[in-house]
């Protein structure tokens, strides 16, 4: 009989905790398409050498330059890189700001005729200009704070959610806990708090108190959300009614916590400000919706479970399964037309 812990946020089988010299990688696509699977293999001592070796070379004539000329050329190249970088990304953000200043709706717009890029008198969505991965890593602290006033003072509450660690002996947390038990099963008697009958809702013994550790209070009102604001889709992944189940199935409460934590990690929301692309869009995406964390987490836990079974994984491999859902919402929310959690395609899945 396995036993699972969280470390670090994550379900982790006791039994598979061992080392390899080997790093499996899983390209995936779209939920359901499973022939674009595939997996690499490499060795991990090899990791630190080089592509290329060193090799010495005697015949000078061989080497087409001279090192002071390689270096005006590569002290070019980097300066043209930069160049071209910094005036593609002021060209984007100034058309960006400028269809926001003198947009049709706006106050400037109604006393400046402008030209506006709308069509049959229909106004186009703004969207935030597109830039590639390096790009983003180049210039991800030059986002200056002003574009999102909004989002920034709704990530700093979120923040403040996210230092609330689970307390069993607060009365709140204990209120939280029995509330959550009366959304799930709203026909049966509230156990006590430390009870068998938590186990049936996927927590791991029967305290269910000693399961969050990194997930913290959020996940616990993450689960109650869900349950409040989606509650069809809540009970049919509480019961496993959907599709063909595994014989031995991922616990729900708990993978519950590791989808809030792998959320908060995927979404950088413990640094200062978010840096990965996944976080500065949802910071768009908080600017809209106060709410749009928690809902994003149901969105999460929903596509986790469509994985699930187009996978048909079992226990062993719920690890694997979150890395695909992860990877999975982290390219639907770089979507250009995502500029809510409803417009995420996986959001159509849920039901209340």
């Amino acid at each position: 009989m396995f036993r699972i812990i969280l470390n670090s946020g994550y379900l982790f089988p006791l039994s598979l905790q061992q080392s390899s010299t080997v790093r499996r990688r899983l390209h995936h696509g779209d939920v359901g398409d499973r022939k674009n699977e595939n997996y690499e293999t490499s060795g991990l001592d090899g990791l630190d050498e080089p592509l290329l070796g060193n090799h010495d070379y005697d015949d000078k004539h061989s080497e087409g330059k001279m090192t002071e000329e390689i270096w005006d050329d590569e002290q070019k190249k980097e300066q043209l890189h930069w160049t071209l970088l910094f005036s593609n990304l002021i060209a984007q953000w100034a058309q960006w700001i400028a269809n926001i200043v003198f947009g049709s709706g706006s106050f400037i717009a109604q006393f400046l005729p402008l030209h506006s890029n709308t069509q049959n008198g229909s106004n186009q969505k703004l969207i935030a200009p597109t830039l590639s991965p390096l790009q983003w890593e180049e210039v991800r602290n030059l986002v200056p704070s002003f574009m999102y006033p909004r989002g920034e003072a709704r990530l700093r509450n979120l923040q403040q959610r996210l230092g609330v660690p689970f307390d069993g002996s607060r009365l709140d947390h204990q209120d939280a806990l029995k509330q959550l038990w009366r959304l799930a099963y709203p026909n049966r008697e509230l156990p006590s708090l430390k009870s068998e009958l938590w186990k049936e809702m996927g927590w791991q013994g029967p305290d269910p108190s000693t399961d969050f550790r990194g997930g913290g209070f959020i996940s616990l009102e993450n689960l109650i959300f869900f349950a409040k604001k989606y509650p069809e889709s809540f009970q049919r992944l509480l019961h496993k009614q959907d599709g063909n189940r595994a014989d031995w199935e991922y616990p729900f409460a708990v993978a519950g916590i590791n989808i809030s934590f792998m959320l908060i990690q995927m979404l950088d929301l413990q640094s200062g400000k978010p840096s990965s692309m996944a976080g500065i869009r949802f910071l768009k995406l908080l600017g809209e919706d106060e709410m749009a964390f928690d809902d994003l987490y149901c969105v999460a836990f929903q596509m986790m479970d469509a994985q699930w079974l187009v996978k048909r994984a079992s226990y062993m491999e719920f690890n694997d399964v979150l890395k695909s859902t992860r990877t999975q919402l982290e390219r639907d929310l770089s979507l250009e037309d995502v500029f809510s959690v409803k417009d995420l395609p996986a959001y159509n899945l849920l039901r209340r």
